[in-house]
């Protein structure tokens, strides 16, 4: 791991120290885990950014349609 500095202001450390506490945890550890659900969620709207712009490029056909809704199709029982 390597050591980095930033810089809060107090209300944010405040709360971030509480947090950390509430979650029986350390700061840092707080901190990162946060950051990676951060980086995990822009990667999540990064991909449907690509994906609505895939869609808008190549629409679905209504047979397309059609197809995929008789694959997820319940059997009668």
């Amino acid at each position: 791991m390597e050591t980095v500095q930033i810089v809060l202001d107090k209300p944010l450390l405040r709360a971030a120290d509480r947090a950390a506490r509430s979650a029986r945890q350390n700061r840092s550890a707080l901190i990162r885990d946060a950051l990676r659900e951060h980086l995990r969620r822009l990667e999540i709207v990064a991909m449907e950014k690509r994906e609505a712009e895939g869609y808008r490029r190549h629409p679905s056909t209504q047979d397309e349609v059609l197809d995929w809704e008789r694959e997820v199709a319940w059997p009668e029982e």
